[in-house]
């Protein structure tokens, strides 16, 4: 039986009778379950309604579906689908990733599906659409004078790269990579049963890559609504869709397009179309034969149940490898500043702060936050990663970065391992993209950023003189815009400025993993375990809100990372999660000493200071609790 008759068959045996399904409701997010995985019979179902719209809708469509640990289960390309896609923010804007056009449709199916497994959990339901609205340069987009999106930067974590993810030669376990990053092009969603997010799908027929810049209209996106067609009956709870939550009094956007929904009617005609397409095998991703996901929760997703005793009660989950061991478990820095007893109660103290903290991004109202903390040492090292059962699996990677971001601009030789990077190599890429702009690209030396932010920051010494970074002081300077949103002002320096900022050119962030990206998607079989070299930001970094650097007195000793229900959240579990610990221990870790974190900063001429960590109003459920960071 061929895989097109074999889709027919189940198309009609799922109208028939309940097949997967997402449900209309927003539920108390469901325990990880082995019942809850993708079945082979599952993905040839979502590849069957998706290319049954494509069709009703005239589109040669490139379809993937992953796993919510980023397995590529299928990718199936129809007869007559581009053979590549263009990279474009829209905006005119040259640089970084602008204007590649030269790779295949694949790689962008892949990024948009694993986007829409890995923001999502069972409380909150997340789409590339999603994405696109929450990292642009304000939010919401084109709203003059707002800050930038409260995940500004996500979209460069999970790469190929990075050491925290896993490559194909580690079996099942996850987090596998999204070979462009995070997407913002519609066209990626979640797909659900009994509750639980257990993969995405990823859908590119406009071979166009980029992002909604106008969330006021309802846009017709083919990519999207193909997607929204593969994903019936593993749609997502109606109750936890993105269109139901809200941050800082903004509605997240989940799909604007519609689709038929496939029905027993029309799924015969799909067996008799003969050359409809086939599955394709993405070299270091696979896609064909399809496979079936793996349980969520369990030891072959690489997130199971933590078994050590300090952290009994505390509902925390941990990375294991292909042979379920712990990859980080509590121990000493490699530098000797922190024992393994103190990264224990750093990671105790953090999770006890998030268990009781109020979630800002998911639903029902009054779920505590879900997160994934990180702990490194000075040079970057991973002390610690825990993370509870249903955080979004895109903070496991994230945290990593920002705490390792933390702990190197916060160190005194921060300036001198940047300058010593390789610069960005743009123009060893002008061959991918048409047509070649004019002047050429050129290499961008990453010492300039050095250079750029002592010449703003009036201070020669900068990124050596030991002042304590937080990841929302960092962010403040890598926007396009200083202080942050207001238009018309000139960038950050650690950022790329108006006009050829964009989503695909942001700077410092991507021009530190530019090599690496390209080499991973024009050698999709290259594999590399260092985005920028020489370990400390092995993943890359990050720079939206969510780590502090941690100290004993005015010496730097590591730092905490916290990604998962909100930029708030992240702040407050790291801050207050360390503070709690240095009291706990007695040992003398704390957070930085006032006098030299980052908010004391007020860059030359302009007035505006830059944040530190900003903790939220009433965080804790069944407390009234306020200012709960104050005076620490």
């Amino acid at each position: 039986m061929t895989l097109l008759t074999r889709v027919a068959a189940l198309l009609t045996l799922c109208a028939l009778a309940a097949c997967g399904g997402g449900g209309d409701s927003a539920v108390t997010p469901p325990p990880p379950s082995a019942q809850n995985f993708l079945t082979t019979t599952d993905v040839e179902r979502v590849i069957a309604q998706a290319v049954v719209e494509a069709q009703a809708v005239n589109a040669k469509a490139t379809i993937a579906v992953v796993d919510r640990v980023g397995n590529v289960l299928a990718v199936f390309r129809m007869a007559g689908a581009g053979s590549t896609f263009t990279i474009t923010s829209r905006t005119g804007a040259q640089g970084g990733l602008e204007g590649i056009n030269i790779l295949p449709p694949e790689l962008a199916a892949i990024s948009m599906a694993v986007t829409g497994a890995y923001l999502s959990s069972g409380g909150n339901a997340f789409s590339t659409r999603t994405a696109s609205q929450i990292i642009q340069d304000h939010f919401n987009p084109e709203e003059s004078n707002q800050p930038g999106g409260p995940l500004f930067g996500v979209q460069f974590s999970q790469l190929t790269c990075s050491d925290l993810i896993r490559h194909p030669s580690d079996g099942t376990v996850g987090p596998k990579p999204a070979p462009l990053g995070l997407a913002g092009e519609p066209g990626g969603l979640p797909l659900y049963k009994n509750g639980a997010v257990v993969g995405g799908i990823g859908v590119m027929a406009t071979g166009i890559y980029s992002v909604d810049r106008d969330i006021i209209d309802n846009d017709t996106n083919l990519n999207e609504v193909i997607a929204v067609a593969g994903s019936r009956t593993f749609d997502a709870p109606a109750g936890v869709r993105a269109d139901h939550i809200n941050v800082d009094g903004r509605s997240l956007r989940f799909t604007d397009s519609g689709a038929t929904p496939v029905s027993a009617a029309i799924a015969p005609s799909l067996a008799t179309l003969g050359a409809v397409g086939s599955l394709v095998s993405v070299t270091g991703y696979g896609g064909s034969p399809i496979v079936a996901g793996v349980a969520w929760g369990t030891p072959a997703s690489g997130v199971r149940p933590d078994t050590n005793p300090a952290f009994a009660g505390l509902d925390a989950y941990v990375l294991v490898d292909a042979a379920n061991v712990n990859r980080y478990p509590p121990r000493a820095g490699n530098d000797g500043l922190l024992t393994a007893v103190e990264v224990t109660q750093i990671l105790k103290s953090a999770i006890t702060v998030a268990n009781r903290a109020r979630a800002q991004i998911r639903q029902p109202l009054g779920e505590p936050a879900q997160v994934s903390i990180s702990v490194v040492d000075t040079h970057g090292a991973v002390l610690g990663l825990i993370r509870t059962p249903d955080a979004p699996l895109f903070g496991a990677d994230v945290s990593l970065q920002k705490a390792r971001t933390a702990a190197l601009f916060s160190s005194l030789d921060a300036g001198s391992f940047l300058a010593s990077r390789p610069a960005a190599t743009y123009a060893a890429t002008q061959a991918l993209r048409t047509p070649v702009p004019s002047p050429p690209l050129m290499s961008v030396p990453i010492g300039s950023y050095v250079a750029a932010m002592r010449s703003f920051l009036a201070h020669s010494a900068s990124l050596a003189n030991g002042i304590a970074y937080g990841n929302r002081g960092v962010g403040n300077l890598a926007r396009p815009f200083f202080p942050d949103g207001i238009t018309g002002t000139a960038a950050g320096p650690l950022s790329v400025a108006a006009p050829n900022w964009s989503v695909f050119n942001v700077g410092l962030q991507l021009d530190l993993v530019f090599n690496a990206i390209v080499a991973s998607v024009t050698s999709p079989s290259l594999i590399s375990t260092d985005c920028v070299g020489g370990n400390r930001l092995a993943n890359g970094m990050q720079i939206f809100p969510g780590s502090v650097p941690i100290y004993r007195g005015n010496l730097l000793v590591g730092a905490i990372g916290v990604s998962g229900d909100g930029i708030d959240q992240d702040d407050m579990v790291a801050f207050l999660g360390l503070a709690n610990a240095g009291s706990a221990l007695g040992t003398g870790i704390a957070n930085a000493p006032p006098a030299i974190r980052n908010d004391g900063i007020v860059p030359g001429g302009e007035g505006t200071r830059l944040r530190y960590v900003n903790c939220p109003q009433a965080p804790f459920n069944g407390s009234n609790d306020q200012n709960v960071c104050s005076g620490i």
